[in-house]
């Protein structure tokens, strides 16, 4: 049997980001944690029927500290796999960009739960830049409405009780059917259906490394778990995987 060529496929969690001054949801310090109540901000049928929560959600978009972010180490990092010619995937959970800002090819990265950098109508479907949006909020309109048919403006991101693109987690799966390598990085693989692909990979013959700073459902699978700093960690990580192959 010829042996399969290395690929990577890299799950990627909001812990990824933290570096960048982008907080995280569940960690100790996670959006979530301290402030229980701002989860409804991310629940479709809050948003869709609480003019509040939408007002609350547009006015969070604006105070990001994603739009300033910047890549760290860690992105970096795995940029420099594509670039050393390692197949490699990016499937992110995250809507900022950075995978793409740090180097990764934008075809290789498929970012599961959507994007911050766009916005769509509910209505008539319309898809225009987030930045267009932002500047409505900034001068003083607290529900922007879609300018085409007067319908809810929505972040082109997943939001709870909102299915994922059918297609983008398709192809996802199919990735971890042939990955030699799988590495979840920043994330607690708790959120289904992204958390499967780690037992998909797993069952499919993948070397799989889970790389978090807390205890993951997935952690009896992996061959290897890495507690230590993801910003620290994943530059060796890659290092390592470089000078192995």
């Amino acid at each position: 049997m010829t042996e399969r060529k290395p690929m990577i496929a890299v799950l990627t969690g909001a812990g990824i980001s933290t570096d960048s001054g982008i907080p995280d949801f569940r960690g100790p310090q996670g959006v979530w944690t301290k402030d229980p109540a701002k989860e409804r901000l991310f629940t479709l049928q809050n948003y869709v029927r609480d003019p509040e929560v939408r007002k609350l959600s547009w006015q969070a978009r604006l105070a990001s500290t994603a739009w300033s972010a910047k890549p760290n180490k860690a992105h970096l990092a795995l940029a420099e796999l594509q670039k050393a010619g390692v197949a490699t995937r990016i499937l992110t959970q995250n809507i900022d960009g950075l995978h793409q800002a740090a180097g990764s090819h934008a075809d290789k990265v498929l970012e599961l739960h959507g994007t911050m950098f766009s916005v769509r109508c509910m209505d008539c479907g319309d898809a225009t830049e987030m930045k267009a949006a932002i500047e409505r909020v900034e001068a003083g309109e607290q529900d922007p409405a879609c300018r085409l048919c007067g319908g809810i403006l929505k972040a082109g991101t997943i939001m709870f009780g909102e299915a994922l693109d059918e297609s983008t987690i398709d192809l996802a799966a199919r990735i971890c059917l042939v990955c030699t390598h799988f590495w979840a990085i920043g994330t607690s693989l708790t959120v289904h259906p992204v958390a499967g692909l780690c037992d998909l990979a797993w069952t499919s013959g993948a070397e799989v490394t889970i790389v978090n700073n807390a205890a993951t459902p997935y952690d009896h699978l992996a061959h290897k778990v890495i507690r230590e700093p993801i910003g620290e960690s994943v530059p060796k990580l890659v290092e390592d995987f470089l000078k192995q192959r």
